[in-house]
């Protein structure tokens, strides 16, 4: 299967392909291995591969490949350095706080390996550049941590009948497979729509073991490996499942849908769309547009003024050890639903989290139990502490 996977979607031409003295000498272990060899190495150069993301699984990544010797390495982002990275997007270090993710990745990809050309595109891919920026890739490594950007990475890999090279990350668990839709399934036969906005929460909100995006984004770089070499058996068809906790894997057979939208036998989707819309507007955006939202400026004034606010901090209790707005009370968001009837609807309620999509999920809860006078906390605590109260405490 492998190989049927290389003739039609990787570049095996290798033409004009040598390795100069240096190379010999930087990719030995490689070339005393008879799956790879001489020949394996001039594949590794001869391919070209894009990863969507410099961050968590974009660090691994990009490092086993640039050393690998993969020829061509594209890296998309268009975020900087945080500090808050740090824990686990190891390309990055200290220095490069405040500073573009791709001119960090790149400077110290080529001091890893000048032999490989990087390029990078310092954007948001949308469904207006991806088939622009993708067409011209062997391989395509999916290191997003969003729904539209990965629904978008897999139809454009779909219509263009590039593999991707799929994986994700929460807390102590991460998912890695491989789509393909020439040779089995794509991301939309494992999930043909995506959950409801709000209700699997980001990395930035849930967290995630800073040591984990490093087991999967090195099994992705593995994989995109083995599709470039045509050797041993990908992930196409499986879904591997790792629970850190536990230290295990597990592994989920997938079949491809006849009735998926974009790869079954009669697809509707036959361009890229709009992705945002497909996935729902967040619930944030909904009380920004319906006036159910406060800013920090806003609440400031008001608690200067002594109006009669309840604040409500909806994160879990080791957060709220870490910072609080002063004169909170915790409720949990998993114990609103019990704490109802402990809340006075006369009375305006403000809601906050972390970064404002749990409590937006708050206040649309109690809306439809008929509160008025609830409103959410625009950008959360972090938000009250970047223009309110630098002093306290940030994570």
């Amino acid at each position: 299967m492998t190989e049927q996977i290389l003739n039609r979607g990787v570049n095996l031409n290798t033409d004009g392909v040598e390795l100069s003295r240096e190379e010999f000498l930087r990719y030995g272990r490689h070339l005393i291995m008879p799956e790879v060899g001489l020949e394996g190495q001039r594949k590794l150069k001869s391919a070209s591969v894009l990863i969507i993301g410099a961050g968590g699984l974009g660090s691994p990544l990009a490092f086993y490949l640039t050393a690998a010797g993969v020829g061509r390495i594209g890296i998309v982002d268009f975020d900087v350095v945080d500090i808050s990275n740090l824990q686990r997007q190891i390309i990055h270090t200290t220095k490069d706080v405040g500073r573009s993710k791709l001119e960090s990745a790149r400077e110290k990809l080529l001091a890893l390996n000048p032999n490989v050309k990087i390029e990078t595109y310092e954007t948001r891919l949308t469904s207006e550049n991806a088939l622009e920026i993708i067409k011209d890739y062997d391989v395509i490594i999916d290191g997003t941590d969003n729904f539209p950007t990965r629904y978008l990475v897999n139809d454009a890999c779909v219509l263009l009948k590039k593999p991707n090279v799929y994986g994700s990350i929460f807390r102590f668990e991460g998912q890695a497979s491989v789509f393909y839709a020439e040779e089995g399934p794509c991301y939309r036969c494992l999930y043909q729509e995506p959950p409801p906005p709000g209700l699997v929460p980001s990395c930035a909100e849930g967290g995630v073991l800073g040591v984990l995006p490093g087991i999967i984004g090195t099994i992705q770089a593995l994989e995109a490996i083995k599709l470039i070499l045509g050797i041993g058996e990908t992930l196409i068809g499986r879904l591997l499942i790792f629970d850190a906790l536990k230290m295990k894997f597990r592994e989920l057979k997938l079949r491809k849908n006849p009735n998926c939208p974009i790869c079954g036998e009669n697809p509707t989707i036959k361009e890229l769309i709009d992705y945002e819309a497909f996935c729902g507007i967040t619930p944030e955006q909904t009380l920004r547009e319906t006036g159910f939202e406060i800013t920090p400026e806003e609440l400031k004034q008001k608690l200067e003024n002594g109006e009669d606010v309840i604040l409500i901090d909806v994160r879990e209790p080791h957060e709220y050890e870490i910072n609080r707005i002063p004169g909170s009370k915790l409720i949990p968001l998993s114990k609103l639903p019990e704490k109802v009837n402990e809340l006075d609807q006369t009375r305006e309620i403000v809601f906050y989290c972390k970064m404002g999509g749990r409590s937006a999920r708050a206040v649309q809860f109690l809306r439809e139990l008929g509160f008025t006078r609830v409103k959410n906390l625009a950008g959360g605590i972090d938000a009250w502490i970047e223009k309110i109260d630098p002093s306290m405490m940030r994570y």
